[in-house]
């Protein structure tokens, strides 16, 4: 007798669970929005390791979120009490230390996974049509991000973090005309003070989250709605069975999100907690020397350098050294910085090749965008080098080869030969 009751209350809990979704359901399109994006969102079957960073970003994402809130609760945006109120948070609050790392290491690891993401878009020629509009919102996610590190770089109130965020909000100070006023409108203040650490406080953990939520969202409902692209830049929707079902595609849920996500997601976590557990400074990069003293106006530290992530635009920044229609040196870095981070969002225009990835272009596309990521990598150590005649010619080169490839990429890619693309999946 308890055999049978026992095995009738597994389909009583299922009875129960359905009731709840159906009436769920009656009210919204559950069932009709988890098919849509989950069971029957139709993946190209040949997905690869690069198409794993968008996943891993959402998980950066909520790790980001989840441990500043926590952050939140301790800290205090006051200039006479943040870096303390940090203190306090690695020494007396329980596990304090492992959500200050969490959240640091994490802000590194983002930009790793959106770096790579943004270079798969590259490769595969993701940004072409119909995805204008899902690389847009890339783009601007990108932009919010970067805003977003800017804002929560400042507020332990370390040395470096003060005196780098000092350096990038006098570039607005090169406007010509309204340039003056606009510094002390960013700041708040004629310095750098604690009217700058509350208003960068407030847009770090409200404004820009909420903006960067809305985008991703966006994002991602504008890549279901056109479908994703692939390693071969094939359009999968061209070929369907009786039923409409793409077939070169498999149902995104279960078997990219079991079988391809997961344990990509497993694998990043084990990296991702080692660093918070053995480096969570990374030798300097991740959490600078300088920034384990409080800030001080009065002591520069010997070499003041943003953090890794922001170092190939900073590297350009300091590029320009020559003045040009009565503009001094100063305000072109600032131009050609703002150029090199807003000049990939018009990659769908400027890409005129008659196929999309990169398998299939000619040698010139191939040679370029190699030419694009070691310009990238040199600036980005550059960027961490103190100033010096050699150092500011290379990042000269580099800077010129990182526009090249999206200037000339009209030419180059009209011009080329390309290889024919197979009207179906290879197998």
């Amino acid at each position: 007798m308890s055999d049978a009751k026992s095995s009738e209350k597994p389909g009583a809990v299922m009875a129960g669970v359905t009731q709840v979704v159906n009436w769920i359901d009656a009210r919204m399109p559950l069932v009709e929005t988890y098919e849509y994006h989950m069971s029957r969102y139709w993946a190209p079957k040949n997905f690869n390791m690069w198409y794993l960073f968008g996943v891993l970003s959402m998980v950066v994402l909520v790790n980001q979120l989840l441990t500043g809130i926590w952050l939140t609760m301790s800290y205090v945006p006051a200039g006479d009490k943040a870096f303390a109120s940090v203190e306090y948070i690695m020494r007396d609050v329980e596990f304090g230390w492992l959500l200050r790392y969490l959240h640091s290491s994490g802000a590194s690891a983002f930009f790793i996974v959106v770096y790579l993401h943004m270079f798969r878009g590259m490769m595969y020629g993701s940004y072409r049509k119909p995805r204008e509009l899902i690389w847009l919102f890339g783009m601007a996610i990108f932009l919010v991000l970067m805003a977003e590190g800017f804002m929560g770089y400042l507020l332990p109130w370390g040395n470096m973090s003060y005196w780098g965020a000092q350096v990038i909000v006098s570039l607005v100070g090169a406007i010509p005309v309204v340039g003056a006023d606009m510094m002390e409108w960013v700041r708040g203040d004629f310095l750098m003070s604690e009217i700058t650490l509350n208003r960068f406080f407030a847009l770090h953990v409200v404004a820009l989250p909420i903006m960067l939520i809305m985008l991703v969202f966006l994002h991602i409902v504008a890549l279901h709605h056109v479908g994703s692209n692939n390693p071969d830049g094939i359009d999968v929707k061209k070929h369907k069975d009786e039923n409409g079902k793409p077939l070169d595609s498999i149902a995104f849920h279960p078997y990219y999100t079991i079988g391809h996500d997961l344990p990509a997601i497993v694998l990043f976590l084990i990296v991702f907690c080692s660093v918070v557990f053995f480096a969570p400074e990374m030798g300097g990069y991740f959490l600078e020397p300088p920034n384990f003293e409080q800030a001080n106006p009065l002591k520069t530290p010997e070499h003041i350098a943003p953090v890794w992530y922001y170092t190939p635009f900073y590297a350009m920044l300091r590029a320009a050294t020559y003045p040009l229609f009565g503009m001094d040196a100063k305000f072109w870095g600032f131009v050609v910085m703002v150029g090199a981070i807003a000049l990939p969002a018009v990659l769908p225009w400027l890409d005129r090749s008659p196929v999309k990835s990169i398998r299939y272009k000619g040698a010139i596309s191939k040679g370029m965008l190699a030419m694009f990521i070691v310009s990238f990598f040199l600036l980005g150590w550059l960027g961490t080098q103190a100033a010096s005649p050699f150092y500011t010619l290379l990042a000269q080169v580099g800077t010129a080869g990182y526009f090249a490839y999206f200037v000339l990429m009209p030419w180059y890619t009209r011009v080329e030969k390309t290889k024919p693309v197979p009207e179906r999946v290879p197998a």
